[in-house]
């Protein structure tokens, strides 16, 4: 056995040991010994030395442990994007780029370093076959304008709808988009303005988010502005004429004018919300929507300058007081400060192609904001502007604005006195909730048990031989027709007794043997002391929401016991009503809301079924932890997606649930039970955007296994970049309809309706990272099996 010892000179042969006067032990340098060398020393004529003295009289060292040696993903993807950055800035003279594609992206090196980022990407290990692509004749092709466009793409037709398809790249044409979208960033990320987020390094959705929450609640007006527009040939021209400002590249322009014509670059202006990476969210389309809506931000700011800076709409010019507040620790006094008048302010944020803008002043001003705004999309961006949002009074606590799949709403900042009554008034709601299930769930149980007897009863009067035939069966024995099966009767039976009570007002069945069978059958004291019980409860909630709102009006009008009190707050809110509706439409759930297992994944193996429903789990963790109603979201978490899970896993094995929570327990650590797992969870999610925009914000998709005949032929993983062989083929399936704006609620929402029902061939290792959030449908080439 061999021992490694760090920074030891133990020499136990050649070289001459060194004695130590101080500690008057030998000292021996090497690299590496022994056990067994280090015990015969003696017999091989070195001193006598054991290794324990030897160890001891070493100095103490700092271990280096694994963090320290290992370098995180995000470190080639800069260096790489370091490299290529360095090799366009030296192609900037007189404040302009030129022959970009020349000498930066037909190059092998860049190419190949492009290959690089696109395995990244795809989260597989980088190896040195790269496809057996060959970079060189890549750029030379490049160079001499031979390469094809549409050569190397494939079109995706729908299946159901013929007009319906998509065009999508191979790896050789994803490789020179990667080129392109880094040369783009390094050439406009430094114009961009602080007003636009998404598909930008540290301004992102949650960065948005954040300046709303902080901007809005000083404003009076908002409104959003929803565009819907496909790239048509004046959108090109202005894009292509807005980039020779800064750019002069023929070539680069022709290729992108290429991909435009072929159909690959999408471009496209609020029609899909923003999802699993299809076809919005490209590896062009957001660097070019960024550049083309840059001179919208550009007019938003001249706006801002004209109504805030020059008073436009007011009776004044505010341009003095303005740098007023401009200036600095200027030592204003509280006296000097209440004579400056207040101003207009416009606030704007933009998250790619959605837009919210927020007015402080008057309603007049913001409607001025509003059409100038909408003149300038239309007359000079060319953008279609539908369903035009009228401004919005934010301090109506009723209105609620949709932005980023997000509800937003404002709210007064409640006061310790207020959020007391509140929790008070919570606490009898849910007891008396709790009373009213309890009293559901009696009845229900009585009235199935009489339901059951009376059946029984009529079964039994089937035979002849008991004599049961009274002229109430012999009345019930007209109902049954020649022929009819006895359940089929029963049913019958059941139909005409609920026209007689005429219960269609009623929610199911069991709201019938509870309210017309049960509860009249009761005792009266015990059915009065319930209704008594239940009226005060009702009565006393109903009398705290009154002193609620009189205890608001008390605190407005006094201020002075809570600085706080009049305060407007941002509250964000998770779309918990299409959070269910997805549930429903994935199978989590069932048409009443309880979990049940989801077929489409009874073939995976075990491991894959947990992925998916703990990709679920991680996504709503680390998205919705910052929002108001998190605690709702925890509750989907613990009672629909783990039961879910659990339900999925016993129904593949034919076993029950206790059983699976006993087998899996370590595995379903990823999906919380519990509120203390979810805050430790949550807590170690963080934000985890993998090195792409794009994987942030996919939606969790549906796969399943495919069991069709394969050729002959090796089935390789469709993932780009991967080399790995593919064991089994994957439908995708699409649930969910297009719309824009899109509400966010963890699963994909934005894929194409041309790729429903694609096989695809992916390792077991990509199907966990597709599932996790790793990596999104951009990564996948769908084209790969033809």
């Amino acid at each position: 056995m061999w021992f490694t010892i760090s920074r030891i000179r133990l020499l136990m042969g050649r070289v001459p040991p060194f004695r130590s006067e101080k500690c008057g032990l030998s000292r021996y340098y090497g690299v590496r010994v022994s056990l067994e060398d280090a015990i015969e020393a003696p017999r091989n004529g070195y001193p006598a030395v054991s290794l324990a003295k030897s160890l001891a009289c070493l100095p103490d060292e700092p271990l280096l442990t694994d963090n320290h040696n290992t370098k995180s993903s995000m470190d080639p993807r800069r260096s790489i994007e370091a490299r290529i950055k360095r090799m366009v800035k030296a192609q900037y003279l007189n404040e302009k780029f030129y022959d970009l594609m020349n000498t930066v992206i037909a190059k092998p090196a860049t190419l190949s370093d492009c290959y690089d980022l696109v395995q990244l990407n795809s989260h597989v290990e980088q190896s040195s076959q790269k496809d057996n692509l060959c970079f060189s004749m890549i750029a030379e092709e490049l160079v001499s304008g031979d390469f094809s466009v549409k050569e190397n793409s494939v079109t995706m037709h729908g299946k159901n709808d013929k007009c319906s398809f998509l065009v999508l790249p191979n790896l050789k044409l994803r490789v020179i988009q990667e080129a392109v979208r880094i040369v783009l960033e390094v050439v406009y990320r430094p114009q961009f303005l602080k007003i636009s987020h998404g598909c930008r390094s540290g301004r992102g959705q949650r960065s948005a988010l954040r300046y709303v929450q902080k901007e809005i609640r000083k404003s009076d007006w908002w409104f959003t502005i929803s565009m819907r527009k496909v790239a048509d040939n004046n959108v090109r021209s202005k894009l292509i004429s807005t980039m020779e400002e800064k750019i002069q590249d023929a070539k680069l322009f022709q290729f992108i004018y290429q991909m435009f014509d072929a159909g690959v670059l999408n471009l496209v202006f609020g029609v899909f919300p923003k999802g699993n990476g299809l076809p919005q969210e490209g590896v062009l389309s957001p660097i070019l929507m960024n550049i083309y809506l840059d001179l919208f931000d550009s007019e938003a700011i001249r706006l801002s300058l004209r109504y805030e800076v020059l008073g436009i709409g007011s009776e004044h010019s505010k341009l003095r007081y303005w740098f007023r507040r401009q200036i600095k620790n200027m030592g204003i006094s509280n006296h000097k400060k209440s004579k400056i008048p207040d101003g207009n302010k416009l606030k704007v944020c933009r998250y790619m192609d959605e837009i919210l803008v927020s007015v402080s002043g008057s309603r007049d001003v913001a409607m001025d904001v509003r059409s100038d705004m909408l003149n300038f999309l239309r007359n000079s961006l060319h953008i279609d502007v539908e369903n035009q949002m009228e401004p919005l009074y934010v301090n109506d606590k009723t209105q609620v604005l949709q932005f980023l799949g997000t509800a937003i709403l404002v709210r007064p900042r409640d006061t310790e006195a207020l959020r007391a009554v509140h929790k008070l008034k919570d606490k009898v709601q849910m007891f008396l909730s709790q009373r009213q299930k309890i009293w559901d769930c009696f009845t229900v149980r009585i009235g199935k048990k009489w339901l059951a007897w009376a059946l029984r009863r009529l079964k039994e009067s089937e035979i002849k031989q008991l004599g049961l035939s009274t002229p109430l069966l012999d009345h019930l024995s007209r109902f049954r027709k020649p022929g009819m099966k006895t359940d089929h009767w029963f049913k019958s039976l059941l139909k005409v007794w609920m026209q007689d009570m005429n219960a269609k007002c009623e929610v199911d069945e069991e709201a019938v043997l509870s309210k017309y069978i049960v509860e009249p059958a009761l005792p009266l004291d015990m059915r009065e002391t319930f209704d008594n019980f239940t009226k005060q409860a009702k009565e006393y909630v109903s009398l705290e929401s009154a002193e609620t709102l009189a205890l608001l009006k008390s605190s407005l009008a006094e201020p002075r016991f809570d600085k706080h009190s009049n305060e407007k707050v941002v509250f964000l809110e998770a779309p918990t009503g299409y959070i269910k509706r997805s549930l429903l439409f994935y199978g989590v759930v069932g048409f009443r809301g309880y979990p049940k297992h989801v077929s489409a994944l009874l073939l995976h193996d075990d491991e894959l079924i947990i992925c998916w429903f703990s990709g679920l789990s991680q996504r709503w963790l680390q998205w919705y932890s910052e929002y108001e109603n998190f605690g709702y979201i925890k509750l989907l978490i613990a009672q629909c997606v783990r039961k879910s899970c659990t339900r999925t896993l016993g129904a593949k094995y034919q076993v029950s649930e206790e059983l699976i929570e006993k087998r899996y327990d370590s595995e379903l650590s990823g999906i919380p039970m519990t509120d203390e797992s979810v805050a430790e969870i949550s807590s170690h999610s963080g934000d985890s955007s993998y090195g792409t925009y794009s994987n942030y914000n996919s939606g969790l998709c549906l796969l399943s296994l495919s069991r069709v005949k394969v050729p002959a032929r090796l089935l390789n993983c469709s993932v780009m970049g991967c080399t790995a062989s593919s064991p089994s083929m994957y439908s995708l399936h699409v649930k969910e309809k297009q719309k824009f704006p899109g509400w966010r609620t963890g699963f994909s929402s934005s894929v194409h309706p041309s790729l429903n029902r694609r096989r695809i061939g992916l390792c077991r290792h990509h199907v966990k990272a597709l599932y996790l959030g790793k990596i999104s449908l951009q990564a996948i080439e769908f084209g790969a099996l033809r």
